[in-house]
């Protein structure tokens, strides 16, 4: 990848959000097994003590005490005991999304790294099991700090990581029709002038622009609209009819979508910030 490329995958990356379904530390009985399942979910173990073995695809591990094994989501996996030695572990599922994207299908990274500071890791596994079962207002900003801190550690540490360019070249291309939506919000956008924008067949278009986004871009495009016409009426005095006009809408399917979009009639809305201050200036 270029370094535009990379700047934009390193920006893209930082969007992804994390949730957290059960986190533990446990010493698994010898019935601890299963074959050939696909979880939905991706799932760390940190190893702590004894022995067994984990499969990702066609690939077995042995994974030793102080070993970080990373089984993402969408893969066929096993697991199971060997003898009664069995495997002390702290654990977690979880899912790291980026639009409608799981963080793993766009990074391909190592299975496993040895963790050569495992105090550290074990601190944080339990902080991250104290703060899941907690019920304070800021737990799951906790939950959520440390999750990411724990998954950038890995990623960090593995020998490989490498990036799917073909699904960052297509996310780059998607930033480009944002930057156009963003400058032409007034303007008849359409579908093919978009995908035009982006070098795409038209429904491969939608297709990305959703897994990007997590909504189409007619949605997009009124979600933006929306919120341009929410800054407008807060600080000037245009009518309803100037500023579907400005924003290239028909006046009675802008009332309709902003009603849809807030609550609130057009009018209705901007009264609730009417004030006795200084009258807003004329829109620029």
């Amino acid at each position: 990848m270029d370094t535009s490329e990379i700047t934009f995958a390193k920006q893209y990356l930082s969007n992804v959000q994390l949730d957290l379904s059960v986190a533990a530390y446990t010493k698994v009985p010898t019935t601890w097994h299963d074959d050939d399942y696909t979880p939905d979910f991706n799932k760390l173990y940190f190893i702590i003590e004894g022995e067994g073995y984990l499969k990702v695809g066609d690939r077995r591990f042995s994974p030793l005490p102080g070993d970080l094994i990373l089984l993402p989501s969408g893969n066929i996996q096993s697991y199971g005991t060997i003898n009664e030695n069995t495997f002390g572990k702290y654990w977690c599922h979880f899912r790291a999304q980026i639009g409608q994207l799981d963080l793993f299908q766009i990074l391909n990274t190592s299975s496993l790294i040895h963790v050569t500071h495992p105090e550290w890791l074990k601190q944080k596994f339990e902080d991250l099991i104290y703060w899941h079962h907690h019920e304070s207002l800021t737990s799951l900003m906790h939950v959520h700090s440390i999750l990411l801190e724990i998954v950038a550690f890995f990623v960090e540490q593995c020998e490989t990581v490498n990036i799917n360019t073909k699904t960052i070249n297509s996310l780059a291309k998607i930033d480009h029709v944002l930057q156009y939506i963003e400058e032409h919000l007034s303007d008849k956008l359409s579908i093919s002038e978009l995908a035009q924008v982006a070098h795409f067949h038209p429904n491969y278009l939608i297709r990305v622009f959703k897994k990007a986004t997590g909504i189409s871009p007619i949605h997009y495009i009124n979600r933006m609209r929306i919120e341009k016409a929410k800054h407008i009426l807060r600080s000037t005095h245009l009518n309803i009819l100037e500023i579907s006009d400005s924003l290239g809408m028909d006046i009675a399917y802008f009332s309709r979508m902003f009603k849809e979009y807030t609550g609130f009639a057009p009018t209705d809305y901007r009264q609730l910030f009417a004030t006795d201050h200084e009258p807003p200036v004329s829109a620029k």
